[in-house]
């Protein structure tokens, strides 16, 4: 069943998918309602999953998912998976790279693989205040107050000199 994302409750957990690059105009029309007509049939054992999303600098598509009435099973994640891979193949995207970092670079958001970051980090093109997207985060409430934080304050900070 879908919701709009900000009706979910806080401790709703999210899932966060990064895109390499930016989507365009026509591509956030297309994955939104994509995205909806995903959530809108979404089922775990039979029940209906409650679930909202939301397209955020057109570059994240968020996912999240209030537990409270039906939790997500190994065949619905395995189903949302598979969305989010036939988003990739038709939009010629990398949503499920884990191993990438996107970062604001000024007023730009940049996307660099993890080993790039580090070299970047080493030669102090970024720091502890650079803020980065903290795409590990698990429940609304980390995404709204967790999400976008200074790599000093997010695992990224492992990597800085």
């Amino acid at each position: 069943m879908f919701v709009e994302f900000n009706a979910l409750p806080d401790h709703s957990r999210v899932w966060i998918y990064q895109s390499n690059r930016k989507f365009l105009p026509e591509e956030v029309e297309q994955i939104q309602l994509r995205t909806q007509e995903f959530l809108e049939q979404w089922t775990a054992h039979g029940q209906n999953l409650e679930a909202g999303f939301e397209v955020r600098h057109n570059r994240f598509i968020v996912i999240g998912l209030n537990q409270e009435n039906a939790s997500a099973s190994g065949c619905s994640i395995d189903a949302s998976v598979h969305f989010i891979q036939s988003l990739e193949k038709e939009f010629d995207l990398d949503l499920m790279d884990k191993m990438n970092v996107t970062f604001y670079n000024g007023p730009y958001i940049a996307h660099k693989t993890l080993a790039d970051f580090k070299a970047m980090a080493k030669s102090r093109s970024v720091s502890g205040k650079t803020v980065v997207f903290n795409n590990l985060v698990n429940t609304k409430a980390e995404y709204k107050e967790h999400w976008e934080v200074p790599a000093k304050e997010s695992w990224h900070s492992r990597f800085l000199a």
